[in-house]
């Protein structure tokens, strides 16, 4: 017994360079971003982490040296191993060059996730994890394919999208009744330029997209393991809804790395039309089938809690039950929302505060702000403050510890902060207060789009940040 599975040496290849282009992805949102959310002058610096938080608990190299110049080069660390990994450069070698390069891979982003705190707590961060772990052991390109990680990546696939579906039916009565595609568009994190076209379709086309949903959630996982050609259909038919998901949305690289779960179960017979010669690829060697089997036993044990999770009237959602990261549970949009609230940072640099002071609006880059502004596509890229900036609008800034401290940066007008913005309304020096308000935002109706050529329309609800200074904040 060799554990070789014929017929997937490019099905794994291509699984190979789309998982180094998700790492490569996310290490250049580290390599952007981590600095400023959470470097020593961060919002919620991850020195101040360490201190607190034993390295048992959440296992880091930033343990070693957390500061703005290890952050900086383990981001582009990353990022070059991740487009060596793309190019194929190491999968020519043996397959221990290979693992090596996975495995460092592995353990950079996990220092990242393990010390980002909320910046970090998003379900795709662990589903990247996981399927990066199980990478280290798909060996190079001159072996088989190895049948035991090809099924553990199925299981994977089926977690996250049978996860999916049982958190729908038990959540938002909307999923029973076939209602939430009439709020989710306008009221997702992060709409995109073809949302608004999506939330005006017909009720109807809605329905139908709930069922869809619930097909390709709750029935087709159980083909993912089906003999072929059904576990490739299945594929290619979840790999269809997550499309649709795509041009809808911005759900960061949720909906990119779970098309990328889906080549594991499309044989080679789909990807024919690729001009690559399939060589004769040697058996696993007995090392290299052993570890396997150890590996898969350590998924196999790790496995029982996302399982009595998933089964649990109780059902939580992108929750890990071991430091490592390595089995995890999944689900996403369990409930929708009804009404779109956002929250507009402004700023005066008025020395006394009067009713006609006059405010200038801070612009995110994703977020909806300026009425008139078109949804922008940025999609797999994840912009983690405007995500934030979503989630602090359902409660109150005291239940946000970054909310205050993005006020204090922009206050003084720090680089860092105003690099995750899009627009800064005072380039020659910052504010002397700052405020946030609360909009209730709708998507325009055909009419309104027609005649103001307004994406939104919003209306204030109320204060929710009170004007500060400088001064006050300290």
């Amino acid at each position: 017994m060799t554990d070789a599975l014929p017929g997937y040496w490019l099905s794994r290849l291509v699984f190979e360079r789309a998982l180094a282009l998700m790492y490569f992805v996310a290490f250049l949102v580290a390599a952007n971003q981590f600095v400023p959310l959470l470097g020593e002058h961060g919002l919620t610096p991850a020195s101040r982490f360490v201190r607190y938080v034993p390295f048992r608990a959440s296992p880091s190299l930033f343990y070693l040296a957390p500061t703005d110049a290890a952050f900086r080069a383990a981001a582009w660390a990353g990022v070059i191993l991740s487009a060596i990994a793309v190019a194929g450069l190491a999968d020519r070698r043996h397959a221990l060059v290979s693992a090596v390069l996975w495995a460092a891979m592995w353990a950079l982003y996990l220092s990242f996730v393990n010390v980002g705190q909320t910046f970090y707590g998003f379900g795709w961060e662990t589903l990247l994890l996981e399927a990066g772990f199980l990478a280290i052991f798909l060996g190079s390109g001159r072996g088989a394919p190895i049948a035991w990680v090809n099924w553990a990546y199925r299981w994977l696939l089926f977690r996250v999208m049978f996860g999916a579906g049982l958190i729908k039916l038990r959540g938002d009565p909307c999923w029973r009744n076939l209602t939430c595609l009439d709020y989710y568009f306008e009221t997702q994190p992060m709409p995109n330029p073809l949302s608004w076209y999506f939330h005006w379709l017909p009720a109807s086309v809605h329905r139908a997209g709930v069922v869809f949903n619930h097909v390709a959630e709750l029935g087709v996982p159980f083909a993912y393991f089906a003999p072929q050609p059904i576990a490739s259909i299945a594929g290619l038919v979840t790999i269809v809804f997550q499309l649709v998901l795509i041009v809808s949305g911005n759900l960061s690289w949720l909906n990119w790395i779970t098309i990328v779960l889906c080549i594991p179960t499309i044989d080679d017979r789909w990807f024919a039309w690729l001009p690559i010669g399939v060589p004769a690829a040697e058996a696993p060697h007995l090392a290299q089938r052993l570890v396997t089997y150890a590996v898969l036993g350590v998924v196999a044990l790790l496995s029982v809690a996302p399982l009595r999770n998933m089964l649990s009237p109780a059902q939580v959602m992108n929750t890990s039950f071991d430091p490592l990261h390595l089995v995890n549970t999944y689900g996403a949009f369990g409930s929708i929302t009804r009404t779109r609230n956002e929250i507009v940072i402004e700023g005066t640099d008025e020395e006394n505060l009067t009713p006609a002071a006059k405010w200038r609006e801070y612009e995110f880059k994703g977020k909806p702000g300026d009425p008139a502004r078109m949804p922008r596509q940025f999609a797999p890229y994840h912009l983690r403050l405007d995500w934030l900036m979503w989630f602090a609008a359902f409660s109150t800034p005291e239940e946000h510890g970054w909310f205050s401290a993005l006020l204090v940066r922009l206050l003084e007008g720090e680089g860092g902060a105003l690099s995750l913005l899009r627009v800064n309304p005072f380039p020659d020096r910052p504010p002397r207060y700052v405020r946030a308000m609360y909009y209730r935002y709708r998507f325009t109706t055909r009419d309104e789009r027609r005649e103001t050529g307004r994406w939104w329309n919003r209306e204030l609800v109320g204060t929710y940040f009170a004007p500060a200074s400088l001064k006050a904040q300290r």
